[in-house]
């Protein structure tokens, strides 16, 4: 897929706001700090597009953009993060709960991890969270170019057999470098081939 437009559309705190549900929709999610904002950019191949902070939790919104006029993809907060307050923090699980679990045109959820840590209890009680609910989603290891190659599929590995402990089997998995556009192509295919089964008259 070749990104040939991408804009940012607007900002929302109830997914009453959200666009009318009539393009295919692909949401992006991960504890913060987790590089969510550089691999929207790398992915649309838009240096400014999602905006990349050095603070953590700094998106608040529920963020969308629309590409190639054809589908959205949405920036949601991210989530672990201990330096809000206990308010804001309910509020934004509710919100992201709310769009994860009531958005019709919501094809799959991209969960990133941080390939350089270890398993982080939060992510697998999210990812199972997804998995008890039926919400269809895919796993993104980000930053795999900070660590040698052996080092990342061991630390991978490692993820995997505490995810596997909760699950008999795992989704597609995809492995990204915003600095080396690993994983680019891969992921837009992945999209390109969701957005040719959707059908907007029987979904919307």
């Amino acid at each position: 897929m070749i990104i040939h437009y991408a804009n940012f559309v607007s900002s929302h705190t109830n997914i009453s706001q959200c666009p009318t549900a009539d393009k295919p929709e692909y949401a992006f999610i991960g504890r913060s700090n987790v590089g969510k904002s550089t691999l929207i950019n790398m992915l649309t191949d838009r240096n400014k597009l999602a905006k990349v902070s050095q603070t953590p939790g700094k998106t608040q919104l529920i963020n969308y953009f629309k590409i190639n006029e054809s589908w959205y993809l949405v920036d949601l907060p991210g989530y672990g993060y201990a330096k809000v307050s206990k308010t804001n923090r309910a509020k934004w699980q509710k919100m992201i709960r709310n769009y994860l679990t009531q958005r019709k045109n919501l094809l799959c959820i991209f969960v990133l991890i941080d390939s350089r840590i270890p398993p982080q209890p939060i992510d697998i009680d999210f990812i199972n969270w997804l998995g008890e609910l039926l919400i269809p989603f895919v796993i993104v290891y980000t930053k795999t170019d900070k660590l040698k190659p052996p080092e990342v599929i061991n630390n991978i590995q490692t993820i995997e057999t505490a995810l596997l402990q909760h699950w008999d089997s795992l989704p597609q998995r995809f492995q990204t470098s915003s600095v080396k556009k690993t994983g680019r192509d891969e992921i837009l295919k992945f999209i390109h081939q969701l957005n040719e089964g959707y059908d907007p008259i029987e979904d919307y």
